[in-house]
């Protein structure tokens, strides 16, 4: 049975292959057009490189390996934006604000869901050097552009902030560990358990920890907030950030969420995950992470925003192959290799037919090269 893969791990055939390479150049064009620069990081790098600021979630997800050279610990990468962090801070060295984009795979020790691959094709784009919430705003519309490229738009688009949590941490006391405790309840919309967690926490924390998972929804969200939450100042700083995002994109499907703390170990800022009705969970995830680049020299304002190009493909609607050409044999004959080059010069393909054999099973022809009158015309191949 060696010719089975491991769980969670898939060949892409050729129909499939086709579709996520169509996808990944339009979304690169797209990113191109819009002055994001390709950068193409290693597989694999020196482990702490790669854990750079990323907390625990990462660390469990990454393969780690010995470096028979250096001896030191290496790991397989699990997320290219650290890698991209370290290209800005590191190697690029630029004032004012650059652009960076990539596409390439992944690798994950565990799939992130039951119906998830161990391999995810990361594509993404990271915007340095503007702290301004400008810089938010030109990536979650390069996201909403990269989805719809992708062939998968956004039906929804949440926004959260995890300066909101943060603060109330701050002015509630909570140690490392009750975070931790915090935001797993949080995330898992756990509001028995959150209640328990809050028991022991003075008002009005407790109150306003209880009510975060109910802050979703639309624009009346961030209005209740106002109202209900404590009135600090980090929580009315990050309130006003949501509204001006709000406010500068009206024609964007966006919605609110300010339980969802997905990277809070990385995220400093704004955070927004992207939805499509075909999938249960987010098709795409960014958000600010300024000072990623600290460990490598130079700490940075930065945000971004990647998906998987496979989900984004299985999302995206069944499109027809375009039908190749079928050529006789050229071989020795200067003329026909002249016209089957010109045919592919255009973007036509053309599959010669070798001696002996039958007609191929892939790519699909449904033309055929033939000689008419001392000419070489295109026929349809009629069954």
């Amino acid at each position: 049975m060696n010719w089975l893969l491991p769980e969670y791990l898939a060949d892409a055939l050729p129909l499939e292959a086709a579709a996520i390479e169509r996808r990944r150049r339009a979304v690169l064009d797209l990113f191109r057009v819009h002055g994001y620069e390709l950068v193409m990081p290693p597989l694999i790098e020196y482990l702490d490189s790669l854990l750079t600021g990323s907390g625990q979630d990462l660390k469990l997800r990454t393969f780690k390996l010995v470096d028979q050279v250096s001896g030191r610990t290496l790991g397989v990468r699990a997320d290219i934006t650290p890698q991209v962090a370290r290209i800005d801070a590191h190697l690029l060295n630029r004032e004012g604000v650059t652009r960076l984009c990539y596409c390439d795979s992944v690798l994950h020790t565990l799939p992130a869901s039951i119906s998830a691959s161990r391999e995810p094709i990361q594509i993404g784009a990271e915007l340095y050097g503007h702290a301004g919430d400008e810089a938010d705003r030109e990536v979650i519309r390069l996201m909403a552009a990269a989805l719809a490229a992708a062939g998968a738009p956004a039906s929804r688009i949440d926004l959260g902030h995890v300066g909101i949590f943060r603060a109330l941490a701050e002015a509630a006391g909570l140690d490392a560990e009750a975070i931790d405790a915090a935001l797993s309840l949080l995330q898992g919309k756990d509001v028995p358990g959150l209640e328990g967690f809050c028991a022991g926490l003075a008002e009005p924390y407790r109150a306003a920890f209880l009510r975060l998972p109910e802050f979703y929804g639309g624009a009346e969200v961030l209005d209740r907030a106002a109202r209900e939450l404590p009135r600090l100042p980090a929580i009315d700083a990050a309130l006003a950030t949501l509204r001006a995002l709000a406010a500068a994109m009206p024609d964007l499907p966006l919605s609110f969420d300010l339980a969802d703390l997905r990277g809070y170990h990385y995220h400093n800022g704004v955070v927004f995950a992207a939805y499509h009705p075909g999938c249960a969970g987010a098709v795409a995830l960014g958000g600010r992470y300024d000072g990623a680049g600290q460990a490598f020299g130079r700490a940075r304002p930065a945000t971004g925003f990647s998906l998987d190009l496979r989900v984004a493909v299985q999302l995206a609607p069944a499109s027809a192959a375009a039908g190749g050409i079928l050529a006789p044999y050229a071989d020795g004959d200067a003329a026909l290799q002249r016209e089957i080059a010109a045919l592919r010069g255009a973007g036509e393909v053309v599959v010669e037919l070798l001696p002996g054999q039958p007609l191929p099973e892939g790519p699909v022809c449904d033309r055929r090269l033939v000689a008419r009158n001392g000419q070489w015309l295109i026929e349809a191949i009629t069954v």
